[in-house]
């Protein structure tokens, strides 16, 4: 840090005795007929190169970002039924987005070479130009009205899950720096819950209301299981501070704010063994455990222990900064066929026989 900092200042006074000899250049242009400030043909000349030439480092520079760190096609990892249509999302927004930057960008550079100051040469003003503005209105009026429709179906699809179709009811619960997730139990009704209820001599550990007949067959666990093909509603609270619960490959985010609750719905459409055995999965999967491998090599050299393996997970992270552990702030999702996750809610320890006996 005190290495940067000295780099930091060296900048500062470097740009400061830069500004300084330019602001004594222009005092001295005056005195000096040799010394002027205004650009003749061969400065215009040389800029309009240069204008070209940066057109074509942002070309090849975006190019390459995108085929050498570009995660595409957007929709080969999608793990949950309304994943497809965010990604189509995504995708159209972002070849928009892609089309209007390369034009554009094209437009300004290629202009300002080819209509570069010269000797004699005089700008042609326009006071206005009344079709100009109309196309330059009316285009991207139409196409953003038509991201912004798409994108109010796609998020009411999302959000307007029917509690009609019987999803799990499954509580996240935040704080920092950890996840704790609750389930509704064998009525799929989760008991009323507050932090000022918080018992940790009693175990209590969520605030959940003891004497609530609802809570009594909640189950809280520390790692997230759910069931294929079956819809999921989750609630969401927050102990301590702000909070994002976000579960990348299912396309799913939304905030945990403190003193209040907030949902997000999904069905989840592939288990963890389906996605472990896709085959991009395995090829990243082979990726990071070479990574680890070399890492290791170095690690055992300094008689450290190696990195174990890598395995794939669903993963839920915090996907907002809540403190100095916020990176550390995930848990493991299983999504597993209705069987087995029935059989590992048998194994679970129910809320009411959880708690500590005074």
């Amino acid at each position: 840090m005190t290495t940067l900092l000295s780099i930091l200042v060296l900048v500062f006074i470097f740009v400061a005795i830069w500004q300084m000899v330019k602001i004594f250049d222009l005092t001295q242009a005056g005195k000096a007929s040799d010394n002027n400030q205004v650009a003749n043909d061969t400065d215009n000349r040389i800029n309009g190169y240069l204008m070209i030439g940066f057109l074509i480092f942002i070309y090849v520079i975006t190019i390459m970002c995108f085929v050498m760190y570009g995660d595409l096609p957007l929709t080969s990892n999608s793990a949950s039924e309304h994943g497809p249509g965010l990604d189509s999302l995504m995708v159209i927004s972002m070849a928009v987005i892609f089309f209007v930057q390369t034009v554009t960008q094209f437009l300004l550079h290629y202009f300002a070479y080819k209509y570069r100051g010269e000797k004699g040469k005089k700008a042609l003003f326009y006071a206005d130009n009344n079709t100009l503005e109309a196309i330059w209105t009316i285009i991207p009026v139409i196409v953003l009205a038509g991201l912004i429709i798409q994108g109010l179906f796609t998020w009411t699809e999302i959000m307007n899950v029917d509690e009609e179709n019987d999803p799990l009811i499954v509580e996240l619960y935040a704080q920092q720096f950890n996840w704790k997730a609750r389930y509704g139990g064998a009525d799929n009704q989760l008991g009323k819950a507050n932090v000022r209820l918080i018992d940790i001599d009693r175990a209590n550990i969520l605030g959940v209301d003891e004497a609530d007949p609802n809570a009594q067959d909640d189950v809280i666990v520390t790692e997230l299981h759910l069931p294929v093909g079956r819809p999921v509603l989750f609630k969401m609270r927050s102990q301590d501070v702000l909070h994002s619960a976000y579960m990348p490959h299912f396309r799913a985010q939304m905030n945990c704010v403190p003193g209040m609750i907030t949902q997000f719905g999904f069905t989840p459409s592939v288990t963890t063994v389906e996605m472990r055995e896709t085959q991009e999965m395995q090829e990243k999967v082979k990726n990071i455990n070479n990574i680890r491998r070399e890492k290791s090599k170095a690690l055992l050299a300094k008689n450290e222990d190696p990195l174990d393996p890598y395995t794939f997970d669903y993963l839920l992270l915090c996907n907002k900064i809540c403190g100095t552990s916020h990176y550390n702030m995930q848990m493991k999702i299983i999504v597993e066929t209705q069987e087995e996750y029935d059989a590992w809610m048998k194994e679970q320890k129910l809320f009411a026989n959880s708690l500590v006996k005074n």
